[in-house]
């Protein structure tokens, strides 16, 4: 059974319950968005599995007594198989974000949660990356600067390198152009509005 820790609207901390109940209920709680990046400039978005879109490196809720950090190294480890010191990584933004939907069998899930994004820097080697089948499809690289600028346009394409696994859990790469439409963007959104303080963060941490 997972519990998380809610909230009032004011940040108020009240208890904890079941997963279930807080979004059954749509009781605000925390989530972490995680990203990775690295000296050069590039970040790394995942392949979602139940979409086959672009979106964090990999994201979550904050389980009940878990620091936003200890957060970000545990869904970091779980979707894509490596082991980081999440102790250093750079906070973004903490974005409120409310959503309901309803379900297959008539219930309507609430989502009240506050966003945590962070990026930390990846020194790693790829090859390292052992992905959830489960979830994860692989990770696409792209340029921060140039993501930023297919963004603001909301057309295009840019040069990529697709990261996935072959049957023997062995990773292997492509490089192509991927588009913008491949991008995760959800009905009233933007891309840029989405992706664009996440990538402005990483160009000024790899510009310093």
């Amino acid at each position: 059974m997972e519990y998380l820790d809610y909230y009032d609207e004011d940040g108020g901390y009240i208890g904890y319950k079941t997963r279930e109940e807080v979004h059954s209920k749509g009781l605000w709680h925390k989530t972490i968005h995680c990203w990775l990046y690295d000296n050069l400039g590039n970040i790394y978005f995942q392949i979602r599995k139940d979409s086959n879109t672009f979106y964090t490196t990999a994201s979550g809720h904050v389980l009940k007594g878990e620091t936003v950090k200890d957060a970000f190294k545990r869904e970091i480890k779980e979707e894509i198989g490596i082991k980081i010191d999440s102790q250093d990584a750079t906070l973004v933004g903490i974005v409120p974000w409310k959503m309901d939907k309803v379900k297959k069998d008539g219930s309507i899930f609430k989502d009240r949660a506050w966003a945590n994004v962070y990026v930390d820097l990846f020194e790693d080697d790829i090859d390292k990356f052992n992905f959830d089948e489960n979830e994860v499809l692989g990770l696409v690289r792209v340029n921060a600067k140039e993501a930023l600028s297919l963004f603001k346009k909301e057309e295009g394409k840019i040069p990529a390198l697709i990261i996935k696994q072959d049957k023997y859990n062995k990773i292997v790469t492509e490089n192509r152009n991927v588009n913008f439409s491949e991008f995760l963007v959800n009905e009233h959104e933007t891309a840029y509005g989405k992706y664009s303080d996440v990538l402005k963060k990483v160009i000024e941490l790899t510009e310093r």
